[in-house]
């Protein structure tokens, strides 16, 4: 760890006084503590930059994993089913975290005002990317947590700051994939609509060529490019996001399994227990109760 990151994260220390996510007067910037070890969490996390200062976390994109400590950072490009576990942190030494919500239109904004051309993404693979924190991203970053202690500062200089903090991403090796999601473009935006279709319909039957028709492409080529997206096909996209939905139903509005299960449009409830124990390794009771023991379904990413 070096002396910005080590800097960084005691102040989010003194900022948090216990562990889960905190919000900021910073639009969009929240902190992240935990000072324990935990099991995964899973979530539909939508496009962030998360960078660790303290403590060590990994992420699960279906079978692919990313583990990452201080002074690397996450960006999330899509709307991704992603898993989470925090794997170092203790009460002396917390995981630590700043996540910054990525917003497309001032993003779109940034390269725009850069005079970023708007031709087809160079990169591909998966929406999710780590990278190495350079100095000039730690000291944007820096700059912006500072803004919590100077609440009348964060009107003028929060903006500024975070355009700044974005720009130092974008010096690196993830433009592509952040162009794609300010721009919108070719591939990219296809498997933007896809995405979207299945969230706002992830209750209906499964329809490939639904999809594809939103998508406005062959049922072969969804299939291909999401994959190289998400890691996951387009069906196995919506299980999870049925999966994750009738859990959260279950940990935090206290629904029984059948009610969850039949809520995100299973009819079988043998089917969903099945597909349920598959994705979490537990019946649907059996995991509630443990999650609802530890206390454990409040991380975030």
């Amino acid at each position: 760890m070096n002396d910005v990151t080590q800097t960084l994260a005691g102040k989010v220390a003194r900022l948090t006084d216990r562990d889960g996510i905190h919000a900021t007067e910073v639009p969009r910037l929240h902190l992240i503590r935990s000072a324990q070890p935990t099991e995964k969490f899973h979530l539909l996390h939508e496009p962030a930059f998360c960078l660790v200062l303290q403590g060590r976390k990994r992420v699960m994109l279906a079978e692919e994993t990313f583990e990452y400590g201080p002074s690397r950072f996450l960006v999330v490009s899509f709307d991704l089913p992603l898993a989470g576990q925090v794997v170092a942190a203790s009460r002396e030494h917390p995981y630590l975290c700043l996540k910054l919500d990525i917003e497309p239109a001032i993003l779109s904004g940034l390269m725009a005002d850069m005079a970023w051309e708007k031709g087809a993404p160079a990169g591909g693979g998966p929406g999710l990317m780590l990278g190495d924190a350079t100095a000039d991203i730690l000291d944007a970053a820096a700059r912006l947590l500072r803004l919590i202690e100077a609440p009348d500062d964060i009107p003028i200089l929060a903006p500024m700051l975070e355009r700044e903090l974005l720009y130092r991403i974008l010096q690196g090796p993830h433009a592509d994939h952040l162009r794609s999601l300010a721009f919108g473009l070719g591939r990219s935006r296809q498997i933007a609509r896809a995405i979207s279709w299945i969230k706002e319909n992830y209750r209906a039957p499964f329809n490939m060529a639904e999809v594809a028709s939103q998508a406005r492409l062959s049922t072969s080529a969804l299939h291909s490019h999401f994959k190289s997206v998400t890691l996951m096909s387009p069906l196995q996209y919506q299980k999870r996001l049925r999966l994750q939905e009738a859990r959260r139903r279950m940990l935090l509005d206290g629904e029984d399994a059948a009610s969850a299960g039949f809520a995100v449009g299973y009819e079988s409830p043998s089917q969903f227990s099945r597909e349920y124990r598959r994705l979490y390794g537990e019946s649907p009771l059996r995991d509630v109760k443990k999650m609802m023991a530890e206390n454990d379904f409040t991380t975030s990413l």
